[in-house]
């Protein structure tokens, strides 16, 4: 797992690539804990990292990139919070592990690799019935849908960082070396 997105050549590939190395980041955020530290709340977020991985999976699934690919779209498993624009641990599901949620979010980050570089950036995207959303609006263009993306994966990479962190002290460059397999820290690392 690199820690920086792969090479890109064209818009679509862009955009695929950096979303779904976003993704892969939170997935790294997970490696190596217990099911107890995936559940953990040691800041004054109101998230775990099973929480946030839930909700980011969510957001594929259910939202944004549905888009592009309605077939993706699946039965929401939580509580509901979700619809009510609340991201809340409620919405873990009692068999979640660090290993169930990498899996689910390393199958969406391919599937969004897949789904955006294929993607019409130009099509009209209907906005969802939801009241964080401006309705006047009626649609935004698919390349807008897949930037937001890319910025809400972002920001909650960012935040996944900051609750591994908060749990054992390992940061991103540490975890990304470590799913590669290679030494921590690295040769010459001062």
């Amino acid at each position: 797992m690199s820690f920086l997105t792969r090479q890109v050549t064209t818009e679509n590939d862009a955009l695929a690539g950096f979303a779904a190395n976003q993704i892969r980041q939170i997935a790294c955020a997970l490696q190596g804990l217990s099911d107890e530290q995936i559940r953990m709340k040691p800041t004054a977020s109101v998230m775990s990292l099973a929480g946030l991985a839930r909700h980011c999976l969510y957001v594929g699934n259910e939202g944004i990139f549905t888009a592009f690919d309605a077939s993706r779209a699946t039965a929401t498993r939580d509580s509901g919070n979700h619809a009510a624009g609340q991201p809340s641990d409620e919405a873990v599901l009692d068999g979640d592990t660090a290993d169930s949620l990498i899996a689910e979010l390393e199958d969406m980050a391919a599937w969004v690799e897949t789904t955006l570089a294929q993607a019409d950036m130009d099509q009209r995207v209907p906005i969802p019935d939801a009241p964080w959303f401006p309705q006047d609006l009626g649609t935004w263009p698919g390349r807008w849908v897949a930037i937001h993306a890319v910025e809400e994966y972002a920001r909650h990479a960012g935040h996944a960082d900051i609750l591994r962190e908060a749990i054992d002290g390992k940061g991103a460059y540490e975890l990304n070396a470590l799913a590669d397999g290679e030494p921590w820290p690295p040769e010459g690392w001062d």
